[in-house]
Formats: C-alpha cells, structure tokens, sequence
C-alpha cells in the first residue's frame, strides 16, 4: 500500500508539469530549446544513485531548498514518504514528458491554427483542442509513470532511506528480504507482485495508447 501511494502521489504532482513541459517541447520554437530538452530527459541518462543523491543535495536538511522548506514550513522530505514520492517523481518525469510530447506532435497544427483564426485564445486551444486530441497519451503516460514509480529503487534508497512503514516500498522490500536469512521466499512473492504490476501497467498503457484508439 506504501508503494501505491508513492506512486500515486509522484504521477498525481508530476502528471500536470509534464503536460506543460511536453507542450512547451513540442510546439515551441526558443533559443536553448535543446538545453531544456536534455536536462528533461537527464534522470534516464544518469544512475538513480546519482540523481538520489543530488536530491539530497538540494532537498535535504541542509540543502538549500530542504533547509528553507524545513524552517518557512516545517516541511521535510529527505527520508519521508513525501521524499519518496519526490525520489520517484523525478525519475518517471522524463517518461511522461516523452510520452505526452509525442501525442501532442501527432495533433495536427491546422486544427489549432484554424481554431486561432476564429479568435480562439491559446488556452483555449489547449483545452478544447490539443489535450482531447492527446488524451490518450496523456493517461498512457500517467500509467507507465504510475508502473515505473513501482519498480523505482536507487534514487529512492539513496534520498528516502529504506525504513520499513514509511519509506520501504516494493523494490526495497524485496532488497530487504533478499539481504534476510531465509527471506527467499517472501522475496518470491515481492517479486511476483512486481512482476504482476508491471505487466499489467504495461498492457494498459498500450491499451491507452493513440495508435491503439485509432
């Protein structure tokens, strides 16, 4: 149930960046687009360790942003459920941006160009035109996101620690089990939930996709 909630609390705040990002990627026409293309995309080029650890950097007691969160708010997130969800967030961000960037490019302009000749303002456009047409991969992306935050291990033992009941989700569990003696089997049954959750994410995300609903 941990493992559930991390996840949905890392597609349920990650989801609506990533449509933004992924519509700014893909209909906009800037200086230093490929710059903020690659740091989108940078959590899939480095090891999870990695960008664990730059979260605690940066979200930890004493990094900057933690330190202000912690005295402004009271707020902690280095080794919380929260931290965990953060952990997972990041890592599956880049999925859902990829995703969604590709639906919207399959949106034909026209539509959105006519549309703005007929006096339609951009946001608009976005709602009643782009997103509809990219629904689909839209909750495609929230489900491969919601399925790897599942199975996410390295970004969120480093940042959120691995504490049975409030940061151990799935992947940790079975760590945990398989560094027990005899935890074999209880490992063998982790891993059959994990092997269970990710195939069923992934035939429903393809269910999902646009080429799918066509």
């Amino acid at each position: 149930m941990l493992s559930l909630r991390v996840a949905a609390r890392a597609v349920g705040v990650g989801l609506p960046l990533a449509v933004i990002v992924a519509v700014v990627l893909a209909r906009g026409r800037f200086p230093g687009r490929f710059v903020v293309n690659a740091l989108v995309h940078l959590p899939l080029m480095l090891p999870p360790v990695v960008t664990g650890w730059l979260l605690l950097l940066v979200f930890g007691v004493e990094g900057p942003v933690g330190a202000w969160l912690a005295a402004r708010f009271g707020v902690r997130l280095a080794f919380t459920e929260a931290g965990a969800a953060l952990a997972c967030g990041v890592m599956i961000f880049p999925l859902m941006v990829r995703a969604i960037s590709l639906s919207v490019e399959a949106v034909d302009p026209r539509l959105e160009q006519a549309a703005r000749t007929l006096g339609a303002h951009w946001i608009d456009r976005f709602l009643t035109i782009t997103l509809p047409l990219a629904g689909p991969g839209v909750l495609a992306a929230a489900v491969m996101g919601y399925t790897a935050s599942l199975g996410e291990f390295g970004a969120v033992i480093t940042f959120a620690a691995n504490i049975p009941g409030q940061t151990q989700t799935l992947p940790l569990a079975i760590f945990s089990a398989l560094e027990t003696p005899g935890g074999e089997v209880v490992a063998g049954r982790l891993a059959l939930v994990s092997v269970c959750l990710a195939l069923g994410g992934l035939v429903l995300a393809e269910c999902l996709s646009p080429r799918r609903l066509k």
